[in-house]
């Protein structure tokens, strides 16, 4: 199997050439074209009670597309559902968290399980739980914008709408940036603060102020 990634950060889409016996999954809905050799069909990623508590808690959708080579190669170009940048990350045995809604395709040998935030992620605006992607093989995510990835020793601070993924050597918590009072009745100030050794995801756009900028001329 083969792999690119073209248009980002603004508009990034995935391209992914398969030989005979490849598989790739992608979420539902992503495929944007391929080759008319390939065969497809849903089905939901390991298992019906992992699917749904993906479904339910961590924003995916319930079924995957399975894309297959089976008889002669070809290829299959997904997109994500809003403008912005694909990533990749090879796992060799290890993991990562993605935010609700980021993870687009990976290859068979990627589980995907709900992990709970804590309870002061239900009032994050962005879902109280994530996905951890977990074993050995491709994956790929995509934000809204561009994405920055950056290298953590310490402590960061990032609002939680711009988080996309990190690394699970980091330990995390969402605070406020002032009291939790202010917090709560503003509906902003939340962060996560990162510290330790690792890398995260950063997205430069969220889909809650774009929603927030069109409510104003609508």
């Amino acid at each position: 199997m083969q792999f690119e990634i073209v248009g980002n950060p603004d508009y990034g889409e995935l391209k992914v050439v398969l030989d005979v016996g490849d598989v790739v999954l992608a979420e539902a809905g992503a495929m944007s074209r391929m080759s008319g050799g390939l065969e497809m069909q849903s089905r939901m990623m390991g298992g019906f009670l992992q699917a749904i508590a993906r479904k339910l808690v961590g924003g995916e959708s319930l079924f995957v597309g399975e894309y297959t080579a089976k008889e002669e190669p070809g290829y299959v170009s997904f997109a994500p559902g809003v403008p912005g940048c694909v990533q990749h990350r090879k796992l060799k045995g290890d993991s990562l968290i993605l935010t609700a809604g980021a993870f687009m395709a990976c290859t068979p040998g990627i589980n995907l399980k709900p992990v709970f935030g804590g309870f002061k992620a239900l009032f994050s605006g962005e879902g109280a739980f994530y996905l951890e992607a977990s074993g050995s093989g491709e994956l790929f995510f995509n934000g809204y914008g561009g994405v920055i990835e950056k290298e953590i020793d310490g402590e960061y601070v990032v609002d939680t709408g711009h988080v996309v993924a990190w690394e699970p050597s980091l330990d995390y918590k969402i605070t406020g940036m002032g009291g939790w009072k202010q917090t709560l009745f503003s509906g902003e100030g939340l962060v996560l603060r990162f510290s330790g050794q690792g890398k995260i995801w950063v997205q430069t756009r969220t889909m809650g102020n774009m929603a927030g900028w069109l409510r104003k001329y609508c």
